[in-house]
């Protein structure tokens, strides 16, 4: 007999899931002029028919400074009709909707943010590469009501719940961080005041969201640096968030302008991040990505449940509904993550394989496995161009599919 809970209803907030699986805020890259296309809409739409209890859309700017991409959505009333035809057609499947809001801080450009890039300190960048303009305290304020100006956006737009996106580097993480914050006002030095950005971000986000949505963070459990965030500091930040009254935490690691890898694990695939770049604005970047890739973004060997180990700190020092990321593949680790205590589970490359997997975990036996094979040439496109399995990909040059080949050897 199955006891598993992995096809029972959970309660979030003032939201009920049909089942514990959500698909994660995996980058998709398939906006147009910072807007929802089809296209995003479709492959919602085909993650909730496939059978998961809530779908995120990631990485939705909460205003014009905080786009890291020309294929991320921006959070203004112009989209909101046609972010509601795409909550409504995930809905009809049977689905939860959720939006992932967040701003990118110093991970951009002028000509995407349309100023100078904003951060906890100034400072250089080398990631993007970009000079950084420390924000001002009236800047902050502004932020802050730009975060709730989007969860009402998103309530206008059909969302059931936000996703406030507090790790991996970007802006809110760059205030929580040592290594991004050298502020020496109230915003800087200590913990706690390194948190009060986040504070103040999420109290307007409750206030907002009131009774009738679900608010999810994302947070780190480390950065996974030296002079990062370590886990006792990340346990701290999330058992205030716990006492501030979020419905659930996700918990993630690692920094995208410093250790990239820490967040996905699995092979960096140098050749496709290459392949894709535009070679007219991007021509320096592409030369030292074939280059000096492997210096700049080491590969870290996946294996299943790779964050499950520390996630299992975060639970013992928590109460509230803990969601796990983190490289879930199989029936029997995504079982073993729930009967460990973690009320829902995120996958995001697994749905990018398949938008059926999670119908196929509930049809097969409790061996199904997915055959997402973490060679990363998903995540490898993301930057550039939509977010795609190889499998779902046409004419893929020799020299990629060798590399595909190799990693998922490994």
């Amino acid at each position: 007999m199955d006891t598993s809970i992995l096809f029972t209803p959970f309660t979030l907030g003032s939201i009920t899931l049909r089942n514990r699986t959500i698909r994660s805020a995996a980058f998709e890259n398939m906006g147009k002029n910072y807007s929802p296309t089809q296209e995003l809409a479709d492959y919602h739409t085909a993650v909730a028919k496939g059978g998961v209890g809530m779908t995120t859309v990631a990485y939705a700017a909460v205003n014009r400074s905080g786009i890291s991409f020309e294929g991320q959505l921006w959070m203004r009333p112009q989209i909101v009709e046609d972010l509601k035809k795409m909550t409504d057609s995930i809905h009809a499947q049977g689905a939860k909707a959720a939006i992932q809001l967040g701003h990118c801080g110093n991970m951009t450009h002028r000509h995407t943010a349309g100023q100078m890039p904003v951060g906890a300190s100034a400072g250089f960048n080398l990631y993007s590469p970009t000079f950084v303009r420390k924000l001002k305290t009236q800047q902050i304020n502004e932020l802050v009501k730009d975060f709730g100006n989007a969860v009402q956006l998103a309530r206008q737009a059909g969302f059931d719940a936000v996703e406030i996106h507090a790790g991996h580097g970007y802006l809110i993480s760059q205030f929580l961080s040592p290594y991004t914050n050298k502020r020496r006002d109230k915003f800087g030095g200590s913990l706690d005041k390194r948190m009060l950005f986040m504070k103040m971000v999420i109290e307007e986000v409750l206030r907002v969201a009131g009774n009738d949505m679900a608010v999810i963070v994302k947070v780190n459990m480390y950065d996974g640096f030296k002079s990062g965030m370590q886990i006792d500091d990340c346990i701290k930040t999330a058992q205030t968030l716990e006492k501030m009254g979020v419905h659930a935490l996700v918990l993630s690691a690692g920094f995208v302008s410093k250790s990239p890898m820490t967040v996905m694990h699995g092979a960096m695939p140098y050749k496709t991040l290459a392949y894709y770049m535009d070679m007219k604005r991007y021509w320096w970047l592409k030369a030292l990505v074939r280059c000096f890739g492997w210096l700049m973004m080491p590969s870290k060997p996946f294996s299943e449940g790779y964050f499950l180990e520390d996630a299992k700190k975060f639970r013992q020092a928590l109460s509230l509904p803990l969601i796990y990321v983190g490289g879930l593949i199989s029936r029997q680790k995504i079982d073993e993550v729930l009967n460990a205590g973690f009320q829902l589970v995120q996958m995001g490359r697994v749905l990018i394989n398949d938008t059926d997997f999670i119908n196929k975990l509930k049809i097969n036996d409790l061996s199904y496995k997915s055959s997402c094979g973490h060679s990363n040439y998903c995540i490898g496109r993301m930057y550039s161009v939509s977010m795609k399995c190889h499998h779902c990909t046409e004419n893929l040059p020799p020299k990629l599919q060798k590399e595909i080949s190799r990693a998922e050897q490994r």
